[in-house]
């Protein structure tokens, strides 16, 4: 979903950030204000900033930039000053002035201010797009550039009765899908809307969220679980993580040898709980096919493998996983959808079967929702 606000080059947000906390400052208090403009100011910020092409290329745009930098500075300096009236700090454009230049300027090692490299700028989910929305930020998903956010949607698709939309989730744009789903089956659980089988696109399931969804919920979550990464499964040779069969309950693994494994341990990998599964070396260095399982020279074979908690029936990892996930194709849809910028709009349905149902005479009809994948701007 696209901002309601100006495409600003980095530039042009650092000028008209400026410009709008001159313009409330103006307003809240112009005599403190005028001891410190400056007579080209009036130029540089008396209207709307826009900036075209910058004469001397890169050295020429650094240069215009850490100009507006030391005006930005000289102002915030004042505003932030013992002396100065304490409610020109709590002026939202002075607060977002404040944040543009902690994004977009640094001090050097001989206290000068100075201009960051496009490289060095924070992540997109905490810089944002325009003094004017604060909520607007970058993002990029495959071929597709934005400012904005991204939308769910969950509605019913119950051919007997009406579609209504029953749930939609906001977030800025950067947020991944997948950090919906949780928060979309607990804010439905709260309204009594639990499905039993919520089917979804891939960037909204993954083995974990399989595993949350059925332990807090019991939702069946059904979409295209990601695909092994591993050498063997893109190559098609070799023994992938499907030729293992994990046993969860007695917390071991079986290679395709018979071999059983000898170590079972949890992991921690960029935030996400894993268990690791180690073989007997000795028999993984004896073993007549053990190029198809490992490239380590000396060491055994190990998987990574998602971590399920107790208390939920045993996840398989492997094929009957991707089984699972595609179980409700019979729908002929799919569930989970955030709103994107694209050339055209499209709505792709999936189908939700919650648990309750209506009756209707003798008829007992189940209730579907599903979750609209909206790909269209908005603004």
């Amino acid at each position: 979903m696209l901002a309601a606000v100006c495409t600003l080059s980095r530039l042009e947000l650092v000028g008209e950030s400026l410009r709008a906390a001159l313009e409330q400052l103006t307003q809240a208090d112009p005599d403190w204000l005028l001891p410190l403009v400056e007579p080209e100011w009036d130029k540089r910020y008396g209207r709307k900033v826009e900036i075209g092409r910058v004469p001397g290329g890169k050295a020429g745009v650094t240069a215009l930039a850490e100009a507006f930098g030391r005006d930005g500075q000289k102002i915030l300096a004042a505003v932030w000053a013992a002396d100065a009236p304490t409610r020109l700090r709590t002026l939202t454009q002075a607060e977002i002035l404040r944040r543009v230049w902690v994004h977009h300027y640094y001090w050097d090692a001989r206290g000068r201010l100075r201009w960051r490299d496009g490289h060095a700028l924070p992540p997109a989910s905490l810089r944002f797009d325009s003094p004017y929305d604060t909520d607007a930020h970058y993002c990029v998903k495959r071929d597709t550039v934005w400012s904005g956010y991204r939308t769910h949607f969950t509605e019913t698709c119950t051919s007997e009765l009406p579609e209504v939309v029953v749930h939609v989730a906001t977030t800025i744009a950067p947020v991944q899908d997948g950090k919906l789903t949780a928060q979309i089956h607990d804010d439905l659980a709260a309204i009594d809307l639990t499905p039993a089988e919520h089917a979804v696109d891939a960037a909204y399931v993954s083995p974990v969220q399989i595993e949350r969804a059925r332990r807090v919920h019991g939702i069946t979550l059904l979409g295209p679980v990601a695909p092994d990464h591993s050498h063997q499964a893109k190559s098609g040779a070799g023994f992938d993580k499907a030729a293992f069969s994990i046993d969860w309950e007695h917390r071991r693994a079986t290679c395709p040898q018979g071999n059983l494994s000898r170590e079972w341990r949890t992991l921690r990998i960029s935030g996400h709980d894993y268990i690791q599964v180690k073989f007997d070396k000795a028999n993984c260095l004896a073993c007549p096919v053990r190029p198809q399982c490992t490239d380590a020279v000396s060491g055994p074979c190990s998987l990574a493998l998602h971590r399920f908690r107790r208390g939920v029936r045993p996840g398989v990892h492997g094929p009957a996983a991707r089984r699972t996930a595609h179980a409700g194709a019979d729908a002929g849809a799919r569930l989970g959808g955030a709103a994107h910028p694209a050339p055209q709009p499209t709505v792709h349905a999936a189908r939700r079967v919650p648990r309750r149902a209506r009756r209707d005479g003798e008829r007992v009809i189940p209730w579907r929702t599903r979750v609209s994948h909206l790909d269209g701007p908005a603004g």
